[in-house]
C-alpha cells in the first residue's frame, strides 16, 4: 500500500522522469517501465497513478503547460507597458526553466504525437490560444487590432520555429540568441509605434 502523502511527490517524479526520458530519446518511444525506473518507483505504481502511458504523457504535457502559465502570469504582472508585455511573453518562452533541452525535446515529441492524439492536439491548441492571447495583450496597445493579430501570429510562429530548430539541434544555441531574433522582428514590425 502506498504511503500517505507520497502520491503528489511520486506523480511529480514520474512526470519529471517522463520529460527526462523523452529528452534523452528525442521521442515518445519510451516505456512505462523505463520512466518508472528513472523515477525510482515500480511500473505497477506508475500504472496505479496514471493508468496507461498515454495518460502519463497527457499529465506531463499538462504539467509543462501549467509551469509555463505560472511563469507567464508572474512576468506579465510585472510588465508596466504594452511593449514590456510583449517582451515578457517572449522572454518567458525562452527562460532558463522553459528552454531546457529536455523540455524542448518534449515539446517537439508532443507536436508530433498530436498528429495522432486528439487529447494532445487539444492541449496544444490551448497552448497556441494562450500564447496568442498573451501576445495580443501587449500588441493591441501598440498596433491596430488586425496588425496586432498578424504580429502575434508571426511572433508565435517564430517562437515555435526556434523551439523546433533547437530540438533538431540545428538552430540558435541559447535562449539569449533566440530572444534577440524574436525581438529583432518585433522592432521592425513595431517600427517606432511603441508606447514605453
Amino acid at each position: 500500500m502506498p504511503k500517505v502523502g507520497m502520491e503528489p511527490l511520486r506523480r511529480k517524479a514520474l512526470i519529471d522522469a517522463t520529460i527526462s526520458a523523452i529528452g534523452e530519446r528525442g521521442s515518445l518511444d519510451v516505456t512505462m517501465s523505463e520512466i518508472a525506473g528513472r523515477a525510482g518507483v515500480s511500473s505497477a505504481l506508475a500504472h496505479h497513478y496514471f493508468g496507461a502511458k498515454d495518460e502519463l504523457l497527457l499529465a506531463t504535457m499538462r504539467h509543462i503547460l501549467a509551469e509555463l502559465t505560472i511563469d507567464m502570469r508572474r512576468a506579465l504582472q510585472s510588465a508596466s507597458s504594452p511593449r514590456e508585455r510583449v517582451s515578457a511573453v517572449v522572454a518567458v518562452n525562452f527562460s532558463d526553466i522553459q528552454f531546457q533541452p529536455e523540455t524542448i525535446a518534449a515539446w517537439l515529441a508532443f507536436y508530433v504525437e498530436a498528429q495522432k492524439s486528439s487529447a494532445l492536439r487539444r492541449l496544444l491548441r490551448v497552448y497556441a490560444r494562450r500564447l496568442h492571447s498573451n501576445l495580443m495583450s501587449g500588441l493591441t496597445g501598440i498596433l491596430a487590432r488586425h496588425e496586432a493579430d498578424r504580429a502575434a501570429e508571426a511572433t508565435a510562429a517564430l517562437i515555435d520555429g526556434l523551439y523546433i530548430r533547437r530540438a533538431l539541434k540545428d538552430g540558435v544555441p541559447d535562449a539569449a540568441t533566440a530572444i534577440a531574433l524574436v525581438e529583432d522582428y518585433l522592432e521592425i514590425k513595431l517600427d517606432g509605434r511603441q508606447t514605453q
